[in-house]
């Protein structure tokens, strides 16, 4: 079975209508090979705007997508290859974003719940800074 079958039979479980137009955003999104835009899913013909943007709500929620908050406050996507919930370090100098394999922040939001009185039902956590080799290129800049 195909990426694109799996997924449309998660929506389908769910009760969600896998059209034409969906199945085409579902294949430009399993096309990209890095993080993405909804900007850069527009390109594909096959969907409109309001179709994709409704696509990438609902594969956020099954785990399919994962949404990345950049530092310059632009939100990305890419497919999920944790299938569940995560955190990601994205650097501040190429952009590349590696997902975090654990939450790290279980502890603090019950204590923020006690401490606050709010059901807290989810968060969103992304680090920044620099990767290794972007660490390693201003080095090489400031040496030579």
């Amino acid at each position: 079975m195909s990426d694109l079958e799996a997924i449309s039979l998660k929506l389908e479980a769910r009760g969600h209508r896998v059209t034409p137009s969906r199945r085409a955003v579902i294949a430009a999104i399993l096309q990209q090979s890095e993080h993405f835009t909804v900007d850069d899913l527009l390109s594909y013909q096959g969907a409109g705007r309001a179709t994709v943007f409704r696509t990438i709500r609902l594969l956020t929620e099954i785990g399919v997508v994962c949404r990345v908050l950049m530092e310059d406050a632009s939100l990305h996507y890419r497919v999920s290859e944790r299938g569940k919930h995560h955190h990601h370090v994205v650097c501040s100098d190429c952009g590349r974003v590696q997902d975090l394999d654990q939450c790290v922040i279980a502890d603090v939001m019950r204590e923020l719940s006690s401490a606050t009185g709010f059901e807290i039902e989810g968060h969103w956590l992304e680090l920044y800074g620099k990767c290794s080799q972007c660490r390693s290129r201003s080095r090489a800049v400031l040496a030579g």
